[in-house]
């Protein structure tokens, strides 16, 4: 019973927040709370989401200080180089605008944390795909992807809890992991490829002042600005012009309109700034918050507490609750500024606390009334005995859906040891299994049961729903070939 009302809960929430029909934070609220009732322990419903908040009350303090300290960060300019170059290398070609954002989501994720990952890379290329008109998701479901792939990183939790359950050497079971994970990294780079060429042809060539072939321009090219002649381009067409967060240009005009963009593009093109470096500034460059004569001071300060963070000399929410106050301290010394900068901020805080604690309440239920466990242990019980010597594919499979419908502790902790078990039992090393249970990362990181997902959906303005309907087939098919990968090359 509790076995079906774990699988009906899950689907029911999926389905409601994919149709839209309800927000994800009051599903994540009102549909838990529904089937605890149904299981006949509405009683214990207190109980179980106060477990439950208790058990994210640290992740939620460390997105709620993390989202201010990047955001300071990235209002004093200490992301403007890093920015810069991406936009550089994606020009206005959505093809590269989209391989830059699976490249700067795989660099980033290298701290291991995926929140910080989300915070940056939508920063860095929100207002371009927002000028340029590209989608949303695509944005999101690379971005999640790729840092799916990366947190498998030993630092990065999965791999330490893995070698935590079964008593392993993280290293071990990470480092003979790498070809397979390459391969893995590799097919995200030829999937944003794949979709920015659909973006390509969905929206026509665009091309930015500086391109030596503007003067040849063909009737269906759409050249934009930037710098002060940006808003000139992004009136010229008649298309929407979606907004775009503080600092960024609206939106360009529809590629039908081409000509009559063109045109009025170039008339504006000697009005642009100089020092727009004939690209997007994705920032504005001008903007009141720069601190550049603190840069190498904020820089300094980023790395030592990344390094704090990954050597864990701290836990993470202080690591970060220190640095948001020495940051804000140093770089806004005076009150009404330090208070601007925190409600300039306060927004996305305010969402991302609410949906953990909004969470909180459907891993409450579902820990607390047992629906997890029965629903491991029907899986478990569902492998043919045949399948015995070949546990580690069959460990790899079924961490793709219970990584995403279950938190990693409860995998890790929870399911692994079993299966190590029965592995086990026909021979099967606990390395191999333990390096089989990682594959499922790349779908995990798009569950609604992992906060930072919602970090990535907020600053991004795209409904879970949308997210989750783009992503989720990607991302399986990602964790799929990881699973190949390691399979071809004796790993698993």
């Amino acid at each position: 019973m509790l076995t079906f009302l774990g699988f009906a809960m899950i689907a029911t929430f999926l389905v409601l927040i994919m149709l839209k029909k309800m927000s994800p934070i009051a599903a994540l609220v009102l549909i838990p709370a529904l089937f605890c009732v149904f299981a006949g322990q509405g009683a214990q419903l207190g109980g179980y989401v106060i477990d439950g908040v208790g058990k994210l009350a640290p992740t939620a303090a460390m997105l709620m200080f993390a989202i201010v300290y990047f955001g300071v960060m990235i209002d004093v300019g200490l992301f403007d180089p890093i920015v810069r170059g991406i936009l550089r290398f994606c020009r206005a070609d959505p093809m590269r605008v989209v391989v830059g954002t699976a490249v700067l989501a795989a660099v980033v994720s290298l701290d291991g944390d995926g929140s910080t990952t989300f915070m940056i890379t939508v920063s860095a290329m929100y207002p371009l795909y927002k000028r340029l008109g590209m989608s949303l998701v695509v944005m999101t479901g690379v971005a999640a992807t790729a840092n799916g792939v990366m947190n498998t990183l030993p630092w990065g939790g999965p791999t330490a809890r893995a070698a935590t359950a079964l008593k392993l050497d993280a290293g071990d079971i990470f480092v003979p992991m790498i070809p397979a994970l390459a391969v893995g990294l590799l097919f995200v780079f030829g999937l944003a490829y794949v979709l920015g060429l659909k973006e390509r042809r969905r929206l026509g060539l665009l091309t930015l002042p500086g391109d030596t072939e503007r003067s040849a321009e063909p009737a269906g090219e759409l050249l934009v600005v930037a710098g002060a002649g940006s808003a000139a381009a992004g009136s010229a067409g008649t298309g929407s012009t979606g907004s775009a967060p503080s600092g960024s240009a609206g939106g360009t005009g529809s590629a039908g309109d081409a000509g009559h963009a063109g045109e009025s593009a170039r008339a504006a093109a000697p009005a642009a700034d100089p020092a727009a470096d004939d690209g997007f500034q994705g920032l504005d460059p001008h903007r009141p918050t720069l601190r550049p004569r603190l840069y190498w001071f904020n820089a300094g300060l980023t790395v030592a507490l990344l390094t704090a963070m990954i050597m864990e000399l701290l836990p993470i929410p202080v690591l970060f609750l220190l640095g948001a106050a020495l940051a804000l301290t140093v770089n806004f010394p005076h009150m009404p500024d330090q208070k601007a900068r925190i409600a300039a901020h306060a927004d996305n805080v305010l969402n991302v606390a609410g949906m953990v604690f909004a969470a909180a309440v459907f891993t409450g239920v579902l820990t607390g009334t047992g629906m997890v466990k029965h629903m491991a242990d029907w899986l478990v019980g569902a492998i043919p005995e045949g399948m015995g010597p070949h546990m580690a594919l069959v460990t790899g499979l079924l961490s793709l859906p219970l990584t995403y419908f279950m938190s990693n502790d409860g995998f890790y902790f929870g399911v692994l040891p079993v299966l190590a078990e029965a592995g086990a039992a026909h021979g099967v090393s606990p390395l191999e299994i333990a390096r089989a249970s990682l594959v499922g990362q790349a779908l995990h990181m798009s569950s609604p049961l992992v906060p930072a997902v919602y970090v990535l959906v907020g600053m991004a303005k795209v409904e879970f729903g949308d997210h989750t309907r783009f992503t989720v087939k990607w991302a399986a098919l990602t964790s799929l070939v990881v699973l190949g990968a390691g399979m071809l090359f004796g790993i698993i």
